[in-house]
């Protein structure tokens, strides 16, 4: 996914900023009460700055934070030092590195990357994500629209098609949302919350 996460690279600094000043349990409002709250495993595709890891662990979870940008993990490494997560640089849409491991888990959260995606990556990701969802498990993702940020590869990506490619993979909507961006400056910005389980 090297186009997917062009831009990323040389705004770290500032974005590491940017996504701190949010709030996971208000970011993941529509879809919070799916989260485990008992110690469980999770996987945070396109962890970013570490925030919702960070969250995660202090919850009591074990967390896998991929995150494919290395000024973003390193960075995220540097604010989030935890033994409770472990890091990863890896990439959509085959996430071979993750499943390499044979593991499955609990909840898999990939937040602000699927609309990265071109059509034929999304078709060939959605097996390999949902292969990692333990049975009984969940997936949850969020997909933005609105207008492109300069130097960003975006997609304006449907819940119907995501929801379709799911349900290939024995995947059952339970939460189909629609949100404002959680970034003030952002207003004509909003957010599909989408959550799948197994």
């Amino acid at each position: 996914m090297s186009d997917g996460i062009a831009g990323y690279a040389t705004e770290a600094p500032s974005l590491l900023k940017t996504y701190e000043r949010i709030s996971p349990e208000i970011l993941h409002r529509p879809v919070w009460h799916l989260i485990p709250t008992t110690p469980s495993h999770l996987l945070d595709i396109g962890a970013g700055s570490g925030r919702d890891a960070a969250h995660f662990a202090e919850m009591g979870h074990r967390v896998v934070a991929v995150e494919p940008v290395d000024a973003m993990r390193a960075g995220a490494m540097r604010l989030h030092p935890s033994a409770r997560i472990e890091w990863l640089a890896d990439t959509l849409p085959s996430l071979s590195l993750v499943r390499a491991r044979g593991e499955t888990f609990d909840a898999v959260l990939a937040t602000a990357v699927w609309m990265h995606l071109d059509e034929s990556e999304r078709a060939e990701a959605m097996p390999a994500v949902a292969s990692l969802v333990a049975p009984g498990g969940v997936l949850i993702l969020s997909q933005r629209h609105g207008p492109i940020p300069p130097g960003r590869r975006m997609f304006d990506v449907s819940a119907e098609e995501t929801i379709a490619l799911a349900a290939r993979e024995a995947l059952a909507c339970v939460v189909n949302a629609v949100t404002g961006s959680a970034q003030a400056h952002q207003p004509d910005v909003t957010w599909t919350r989408l959550a799948f389980r197994r």
